[in-house]
């Protein structure tokens, strides 16, 4: 069991690492924002009496960064089943849990990897990590975000069949995730309608939680984001599991 998630884990990093120009496209977005609302909105919020509008952004954009790689980790499956791919893992004398197991691992640590690129590459534009000793803590958060979303996106994948209703799922669940989540905005004095979906949001448990370790300014509590990211992560690969073992290739 443990080798073929290995060797599964291990096939998603090395495929990370034979495209750099997909680490540089993927960071292309994460930069704009640091650069457009980063310096844009500063004095804006910084006039608002919030503080400095980079500290509180890059939390939410290092997220960002992971959302996005992990999803797409996820729905990968989908061009492995039109190419053939999946169906040559799948005949593979493994269960299909741990092929799951061993993709969704994969998928985290590259989503991950990606958000550590994003996060050092904040530092050059003013970013001050509030405590260092808490980094470690940092990369939970970041993996529990990855593990969720690339969850999220195998379970999307197994319900889809080709890439035609992918540009449906990024408009109308993944931006409004990202949006609706607290990362570009603080929580405080939202309209009611907001402030329930911001607290159904998972993503908003992410970046509470990294900004909470990395800047010192979490608003829902870090024990919290703990405990609800470990529980939407078991229900989302509960479900991804399911759905994944009723793919028909």
């Amino acid at each position: 069991m443990f080798k073929t998630i290995y060797i599964l884990w291990l096939r998603q990093i090395k495929k990370y690492f034979r495209s750099p120009s997909r680490i540089v496209g993927s960071l292309a977005q994460p930069l704009l924002f640091l650069v457009a609302l980063g310096y844009g909105f500063g004095t804006v919020f910084q006039s608002a009496g919030q503080g400095n509008y980079l500290e509180f952004l890059v939390p939410g954009i290092v997220a960002m960064s992971i959302l996005f790689t992990a999803l797409f980790s996820g729905v990968e499956i989908i061009w492995d089943r039109q190419f053939g791919f999946l169906k040559e893992t799948l005949v593979a004398p493994v269960s299909r849990i741990e092929i799951m197991i061993g993709r969704s691992l994969g998928g985290a640590t590259v989503a991950v990897l990606q958000g550590t690129i994003v996060l050092i590459i904040s530092l050059f534009f003013g970013f001050t990590i509030h405590g260092y000793s808490l980094l470690i803590l940092a990369l939970v958060f970041m993996f529990l975000i990855a593990l969720l979303f690339t969850a999220l996106g195998t379970a999307i994948a197994s319900l889809l069949e080709d890439m035609q209703g992918f540009q449906l799922i990024m408009n109308f669940l993944v931006m409004p995730i990202f949006f609706l989540s607290g990362a570009l905005f603080p929580l405080q004095g939202l309209p009611k309608i907001i402030d329930i979906i911001t607290k159904i949001n998972p993503l908003t448990y992410g970046v509470d939680g990294l900004r909470g370790v990395l800047a010192g300014t979490a608003h829902i509590g870090i024990a919290t984001d703990l405990l609800v990211l470990a529980v939407v992560i078991v229900v989302l690969n509960t479900v991804g599991a399911y759905l994944f073992s009723k793919i028909q290739v």
